[in-house]
């Protein structure tokens, strides 16, 4: 799946989310696609609140324990192509590089 915001339609209520691009589509894991969905650069748009999400998804402790470390994996993964000549670079705003570098240490803490 791939986790760009632009994917995610919801219903009127905001209570039903339907995914529309399956370019990567197949089995996977839950806790893998809830970490990649939440840590996509498209967050930065500001129309994700991941921690009430988090709240509302019927998570194991094992399962929440395995997103926060996806969370990380992705965030930094994130930063990597954010980099210098990195390949999303071109793709974003300035100051972009920095916000995810403040993403990162908060998700390390």
């Amino acid at each position: 799946m791939d986790g760009n915001h632009a994917n995610y339609l919801w219903d009127g209520d905001g209570q039903r989310v339907r995914l529309v691009n399956w370019e990567d589509s197949g089995r996977s894991d839950r806790a893998f696609e809830i970490g990649e969905m939440t840590e996509h650069i498209s967050r930065l748009d500001g129309h994700l609140d991941t921690e009430l999400l988090l709240t509302r998804l019927d998570l194991t402790r094992l399962e929440a324990e395995r997103v926060q470390e996806f969370r990380r994996l992705f965030a930094l993964g994130w930063f990597l192509m954010l980099g210098p000549d990195g390949p999303a670079t071109p793709h974003n705003p300035s100051g972009t590089l920095e916000r995810q570098a403040d993403r990162v240490l908060r998700l390390l803490h």
